[in-house]
């Protein structure tokens, strides 16, 4: 009698797990099934995307976006940037900050944005965003480089990486402006000059040397990633990674040591 009270319990306890799956399957599955959506020139918004007004049922509520003036607005660390593209084959987004102006060099981003201000780019990222590509060392696989604005107490025209921003912008009444495309390492930052802003641009060939190409860079935008999402929806129990040669998705069942090895030994 109790071997059969125990078998059954087994049985219910087995049923509630696999309805929970099926449940879990079919939620889904909706989320994939519904229509996209569109908002202003980004026609095709769906999933890990959905807009606000969409059933609750579409798309994941982490990658919810505005519609505001028929502009798409994506809300990232409490901040709006404006939708430019979404590219569903690679995985990213490219945003813009709103402040920017394409035939207005004086215009700025509103506040400063880094690598720093993503947490994959040091540990293992939960975030909904990513900096890059790489699951495990985006610090080395950014999907964006910076752009430094900086202001000095005296002319360091000599410095070659250091392009003056003429009358387009003007930190202080005393002083000299600059900006510097790419990343500014310690050895480049010139005694007497203090950096005032930093942004990124996911546009790789502009002319570092012109204040013009660096501004439209600028401009063009930055592009993060949900790649963490598509791995675990792909790859739920495997490491995974992404070959920018075939625009995919791989599985890797053997790559937990790889990514030990990876870890602590190559990056």
């Amino acid at each position: 009698m109790r071997n059969s009270l125990d078998m059954m319990r087994r049985e219910r306890t087995l049923l509630v797990v696999l309805l929970l799956i099926l449940f879990h399957h079919i939620s889904a599955t909706k989320q994939h099934l519904c229509p996209p959506s569109s908002c202003g020139y980004i026609t095709h918004i769906t999933y890990p995307f959905r807009l606000q007004a969409d059933p609750e049922n579409c798309g994941d509520e982490r990658y919810e976006l505005g519609c505001e003036n028929n502009v798409t607005v994506l809300y990232l660390n409490s901040t709006q940037y404006h939708v430019q593209a979404i590219n569903y084959h690679n995985y990213t987004v490219r945003v813009v900050d709103p402040a920017l102006q394409h035939h207005n060099c004086s215009s700025l981003p509103l506040r400063s944005l880094s690598r720093s201000n993503f947490s994959d780019t040091y540990t293992y990222s939960t975030d909904p965003y990513q900096a890059g590509l790489d699951p495990d060392c985006n610090w080395e696989y950014l999907s964006f480089e910076h752009i430094v604005f900086l202001n000095c107490n005296h002319s360091v025209r000599e410095n070659g990486k250091y392009v003056e921003s003429g009358e387009c912008v003007k930190w202080d009444s005393k002083g000299y402006a600059y900006a510097v495309g790419g990343d500014l390492k310690a050895e480049d930052l010139e005694v007497g000059c203090y950096m005032k802003l930093v942004a990124p641009t996911s546009f790789r060939t502009f002319n570092k040397h012109s204040y013009a190409a660096i501004h439209r860079a600028l401009a063009y935008g930055f592009e993060i990633s949900w790649i963490n999402l598509a791995c675990q929806n792909h790859c739920p129990h495997e490491f995974c990674y992404f070959n920018s040669s075939s625009q995919t998705l791989v599985c890797d069942p053997f790559g937990a040591s790889y990514i030990i090895n990876f870890v602590y030994f190559s990056c």
